[in-house]
């Protein structure tokens, strides 16, 4: 007998996420990922200086602003023909990997961790930590209340096994904690170089404003340093804590197998030279990045604009009535292929192009730590994993960016709007790959389309009917208690979905 289970929402602090699953035989047959509300940034972009587009498209999200404004700065990079100096490319790079450390942390702890360990046990931890003591009486109220709103993110909180291991229950409680100081400090580390974070002031086209001195670096690698530790004392050691406890989740959410990177983080004014380098998985086959090869499907999506077109041409209608249709996201293809992006995506690309030998052996030193093979790294662990590895590559590669700045060069190189030009931006958020498109006439904005990593995940079906990545992960996936479906919550939240994106 089939029962339909939803839950919505799905993800905690953020989102109007929706998942509805059928279950047969205790496990999904079929899934529905949608997103609950429209927004309509790619209209209002209409017109408007293209200038503004960098400080608008930053508030579609709070949690990855930065990678918006750059992939916005990207985009009108290509449209204006600029390079940015040296001391520019490296100020977006550290900017950015700021954000992205910020939200890696903010993703296992905040988002993801109290599906695997046990919260109402800080009862029994009080008396060993201080700030868990003055944080009890609060969560005892929540979890009493049973109730969604306000108690995010402890709830909603499920009937299921957590971490049984008290010590490590403990210690990642109180890293709870400490978590939401070093992400702190990851958004202060950003400011140095954007002037504020969330929504940076100081990107724009040609570089940034920001002036490199020798105190912003010193600063920058004193705080880098505090998160180092906590990344490797911490992060590190609690992802492979819940891992060791909950090995079944290396083999469930094996998604849809196709992952797609843009590549992030340019080493140099060449393109093909970023750090985390891009590449396209489609049936076990890697291949390089084609733009031209990205369309988006509208379908069973709530739009009434023009379906399979390519971004440049892209669409936004919103038809909330629309008959068959079930969710605010579209449904981006790559070669009419639904598209896995994330940490995952990025290092298996990375992994697969081989040329950072030192990523590679990073790569080989967590498989071997976990005791998997790298077949098991598409699963709900595997991307936990991943992420933490990233956050760790990425925070230890900022020290070299640091040495790398030269205080008081060029951050910037003026430039002129031309009448008519188009461009677009392709760059990664911590949660995936990221694109915008811009199109400029009579020196206005004529089209403006985001391709953001929540849609590739969390698309609906397409044209064809093919389900997207997130829908294909849940299908299999286990569920003991219907009215405790942990198993799907713990799945969907494995790709750190970000409605706020998706909807823009």
């Amino acid at each position: 007998m089939s029962q339909t289970i939803t839950l919505s929402p799905v993800t905690r602090i953020e989102g109007h996420l929706g998942v509805k699953v059928e279950v047969e035989d205790g496990k999904v047959a079929k899934a529905y990922v949608y997103g609950e509300m429209f927004r309509g940034f790619e209209t209002l972009l209409r017109g408007r200086d293209p200038l503004d587009a960098q400080y608008i498209t930053q508030r579609i999200c709070g949690v990855c602003p930065i990678e918006h404004g750059i992939a916005s700065v990207q985009a009108q990079d290509m449209a204006y023909n600029l390079t940015p100096p040296d001391n520019g490319r490296i100020v977006r790079n550290l900017t950015q990997a700021a954000n992205f450390i910020a939200s890696h942390i903010t993703h296992f702890y905040i988002l993801s961790a109290l599906d695997f360990v046990d919260v109402a046990m800080i009862t029994e931890y009080a008396g060993k930590d201080r700030a868990l003591l003055d944080l009890q009486a609060w969560v005892k109220s929540q979890l009493a209340s049973n109730q969604v709103y306000p108690a995010a993110p402890f709830l909603p909180r499920f009937a299921t096994k957590y971490l049984a291991d008290k010590d490590a229950n403990f210690g990642a409680l109180k890293h709870y904690l400490d978590a939401l100081e070093i992400r702190a400090q990851a958004h202060k580390m950003a400011a140095l170089f954007a002037g504020k974070v969330p929504h940076a002031a100081s990107l724009v086209p040609g570089g940034v404003t920001t002036k490199v001195t020798s105190l912003n670096i010193s600063q920058y690698r004193t705080l880098l340093e505090t998160i180092q530790d906590f990344i490797n004392q911490s992060y590190l050691p609690d992802v492979l804590a819940v891992a060791g406890a909950f090995p079944e989740y290396f083999s469930i959410a094996r998604g849809c197998g196709n992952f797609l990177a843009y590549g992030v983080f340019p080493e140099t004014a060449d393109a093909d030279s970023k750090f985390f380098p891009g590449g396209v998985q489609i049936k076990g086959q890697w291949q390089k990045v084609d733009p031209d090869a990205i369309t988006e499907d509208i379908g069973q999506s709530r739009f009434s604009s023009g379906t399979g077109l390519k971004p440049f041409d892209g669409e936004t209608v919103a038809a909330p009535e629309k008959n068959g249709a079930y969710s605010w996201l579209k449904a981006p293809r790559y070669q009419q292929q639904p598209m896995e992006v994330g940490p995952l995506a990025r290092m298996l690309a990375a992994y697969q192009d081989g040329r950072n030998a030192d990523l590679k052996n990073a790569v080989d030193g967590l498989l071997k730590t976990i005791g998997r093979p790298a077949t098991d790294l598409p699963s709900v662990m595997g991307r936990h994993a991943v992420r933490a590895l990233e956050c760790k590559l990425l925070a230890d590669r900022c020290g070299v960016w640091l040495d790398q700045l030269k205080p008081d060069a060029p951050a910037f190189k003026d430039f002129s709007i031309p009448e008519s030009g188009r461009g677009y931006g392709l760059t990664e958020a911590a949660r995936g790959a990221l694109g915008h498109w811009l199109a400029i006439k009579d020196k206005k904005i004529s089209n403006y389309q985001c391709v953001v990593p929540t849609t590739w995940n969390c698309s609906p079906r397409d044209d064809r009917g093919v389900a997207g990545p997130v829908e294909q992960a849940l299908v299999g996936v286990p569920i003991a208690d219907a009215e405790n479906p942990v198993e799907a919550a713990r799945v969907v939240r494995s790709f750190d979905p970000c409605l706020a994106c998706a909807v823009h």
